[in-house]
């Protein structure tokens, strides 16, 4: 059963497709109000969210459908100890369709295995979140019209940013893009993600502490949040959680088209000031999420259907 747990799931050719669909969504809302009509998605979310949850959600709503589900792991029978794999295999009795959230790395892969409907990997732990990524690449289209030839400065919580790690993979299939990683040396980005995949594609890259040195160099400007929920002591957050705060000042040396992108929440990285910037882009990646996400569930849908 085709689903999508990693980024890599799909070809430079279905990302395409997926691309080509949301704007066509974006020019002709009304062509979509039922294409989902009659069908359910069950949103299975054992980590908090937001954005992620309610996207999916609204996504399904768009499109004629039904979202059944849960927001949080003590309101599923998960709190009894039921595992991932009767979990997906009872809820495709009800649903057509699963968007999951879990804590764990893996978990995701664990559900598309034992259900037998199409499971969408909404985040698991701090491995990757790809439909993140597809909004992500939607913006980067609908900002720079295309995904080659760009210098992407990746900045703050690289080593558990699954976010990070899925657009780097990602934008690894594309030719003459430059990485910038800007984080503290207690988050840098793992060395398994370099050698795999940087090294792998002999994609260029620098890895720095000073987000002002290079800040000038850069297209697009990623940044996330320290997250406190990925560690295992407070002391550690505390001292690392402001390491990079993007503020107007440090804009002057930035180009005049750069993109500021963020996968959000965020908490205090981007200073509230930079929001009217017209290089602001993070609230139009939560619009464009909803739209990839249209896109994903009708591909998941219709070749579930073949």
């Amino acid at each position: 059963m085709k689903g999508l747990i990693d980024i890599l799931d799909f070809s430079t050719e279905e990302l395409d497709e997926l691309i080509e669909t949301a704007c066509d969504i974006i020019e002709n809302p009304a062509d979509y109000s039922e294409k989902c009509k009659g069908k359910k998605l069950a949103t299975l979310f054992y980590e908090p969210s937001t954005r992620t949850r309610l996207s999916f959600e609204a996504a399904m709503y768009e499109l004629g459908g039904n979202v059944i589900g849960f927001s949080e792991a003590n309101s599923s029978s998960s709190a009894k100890g039921e595992s991932v794999a009767d979990t997906a295999k009872t809820i495709s009795c009800y649903a057509d369709i699963i968007a999951m959230r879990h804590p764990k790395e893996g978990a995701a892969l664990v559900a598309k295995n034992n259900a037998s409907i199409p499971v969408i990997n909404a985040g698991d732990g701090g491995h990757c979140h790809p439909t993140q990524t597809l909004a992500d690449l939607l913006t980067i289209y609908r900002e720079k019209g295309g995904f080659s030839g760009l210098k992407i400065g990746f900045c703050g919580d690289l080593k558990f940013g699954r976010t990070v790690h899925s657009l780097i993979n990602a934008l690894s299939r594309y030719e003459d893009n430059e990485v910038y990683l800007i984080s503290p040396d207690e988050l840098k980005l793992p060395s398994y993600v370099k050698k795999d995949v940087l090294v792998k594609q002999n994609i260029k890259y620098t890895q720095t502490t000073d987000l002002e040195s290079v800040i000038g160099e850069l297209d697009i400007l990623y940044m996330t949040r320290v997250q406190r929920e990925r560690f295992f002591n407070e002391e550690d957050y505390l001292r690392l959680k402001d390491s990079y705060i993007l503020t107007e000042k440090k804009l002057e040396k930035a180009k005049a088209d750069l993109s500021i992108m963020h996968p959000l929440p965020r908490v205090n990285e981007i200073s509230v000031e930079i929001d009217n910037d017209s290089r602001a882009c993070y609230f139009k990646q939560v619009l464009n999420g909803k739209y990839m996400r249209m896109a994903l569930i009708l591909k998941l849908l219709e070749e579930a259907e073949k």
